[in-house]
């Protein structure tokens, strides 16, 4: 039997949508919240993601340990994640258990917030925080977002500081997540092996009674200019590199061949900068890829090395990335959609993987697109429409860093 989309809002705005195939043998379902750190404002950077664990501490109906029992009970698949544009919360069932899913998923998005759970978790966040500055390719990579967007919320850092967690209140969180966590801020993906009325019907009993605050996100647009710096730290014995551009939105048609075009010069086999740096020994890791955000772009490179090869290697990447329009190669291109089309084709055969695909599409684009018009839309990108996108995107202005020895 077919795969067919469903798509249905509330009366308080919640946006229900699935793709049901009667041939799954599992079913997913996630609540996208439009909400991350690009919605926050500086004192209180990283409150979406602490936000995020706190709707694991429990509810009015429920104790924390309930929440885990219960997800244990039915042999759920779940987690949650924050990025700099949406909190998710999502499962992977068995049919038979959607319904209890739903229930328990709308359940933790209206969370108790109670201050002891508020005060036990900030620890929690602090040493995630120590944790993640540890690592000095997360060091580079939150370090880069924040010199790139310098100024707007874009380039907060996810989880915040360890100054701001610090100072956050309950209060501050709990207005915060009046606001944002509104029904008409929030969508429901599902896919799989699903009745679509009955999903329906058990979503409005969970969320019908949300009150919408009309939430919006800012579109304020980055004052892009050219930048480089570099950070010393002695306890390193590798040297990183990064470099941050503009590029099309998750809104632009061009996001298309922005993926072929970040295949072809960056993946971690048989790309551009795997023959000139990895393939040679000059480098350990060197990638380039695209990353569409909401109404704003960006291409990322990045390259790991032996200090003593730092200029070698960053001379290298900048020069393969600046000659590659002259040297756009069809054949290359052609690879670089099939491998796209392949790994977009497996990931969406997955009920989960389809759930993430449909709540990421609607979120930004509030559409529908098959799978099969993706992988249209993929194959039909040809070497023309790589160098039309060089003209629009050349790699300019730059964001560098640097960090090493």
């Amino acid at each position: 039997m077919p795969v067919v989309f469903h798509q249905h809002r509330l009366p308080n705005g919640l946006n229900i949508i699935a793709e049901t195939n009667p041939d799954a043998h599992t079913a997913a379902v996630g609540f996208f919240v439009k909400t991350g750190t690009r919605d926050e404002e500086g004192p209180v950077m990283g409150v979406s993601h602490y936000l995020e664990h706190m709707m694991f501490k429990g509810t009015a109906r429920r104790t924390a340990d309930d929440v885990n029992r219960e997800f244990d009970e039915i042999g759920a698949n779940y987690n949650a994640f924050t990025s700099h544009e949406n909190t998710v919360y999502y499962a992977k069932v068995l049919p038979e258990y959607l319904p209890r899913v739903v229930d328990l998923l709308g359940d933790m998005l209206r969370p108790a917030l109670r201050d002891d759970d508020f005060n036990m978790e900030k620890n929690v966040i602090l040493e995630e925080i120590s944790m993640y500055e540890d690592r000095p390719q997360w060091r580079l990579q939150d370090t880069l977002i924040e010199k790139h967007f310098q100024g707007l919320p874009l380039g907060y850092r996810v989880l915040g500081t360890n100054d701001t967690i610090k100072a956050l209140t309950a209060g501050q969180m709990k207005a915060y997540f009046d606001h944002r966590y509104s029904p008409d801020n929030i969508t429901v993906a599902a896919a799989g092996r699903i009745e679509f009325e009955k999903l329906v019907e058990d979503i409005a009993k969970i969320a019908g009674h949300w009150h919408p605050t009309g939430a919006k996100r800012d579109y304020q647009q980055p004052g892009y200019a050219p930048k480089q710096s570099t950070i010393r730290d002695e306890k390193l014995n590798r040297f990183y590199m990064a470099m941050m551009c503009p590029a099309p939105t998750s809104q632009d048609d061009g996001r298309y061949t922005a993926k072929v075009l970040g295949d072809v010069l960056g993946d971690s086999e048989g790309s551009r900068l795997y023959w000139a740096l990895v393939d040679p020994g000059l480098a350990d890791e060197a990638d380039f890829s695209f990353y569409p955000q909401d109404h704003v772009g960006s291409f990322i490179a990045f390259a790991s090395c032996d200090p003593d090869r730092a200029e070698e290697v960053e001379s290298l990447l900048f020069k393969t990335l600046d000659q590659y329009k002259d040297s756009v190669d069809p054949d290359e291109i052609e690879r670089a959609k099939n491998k796209l089309a392949t790994q977009a084709t497996l990931q969406e055969e997955n009920p989960g993987g389809r759930m993430r695909s449909l709540g990421g599409q609607w979120t930004y684009l509030g559409e529908y697109t098959p799978l099969e018009e993706e992988l249209r839309r993929i194959m039909a990108v040809k070497a023309d429409d790589v160098r039309a996108l060089l003209d629009k995107w050349p790699f300019q202005p730059r964001t560098i860093l640097r960090l090493g020895p």
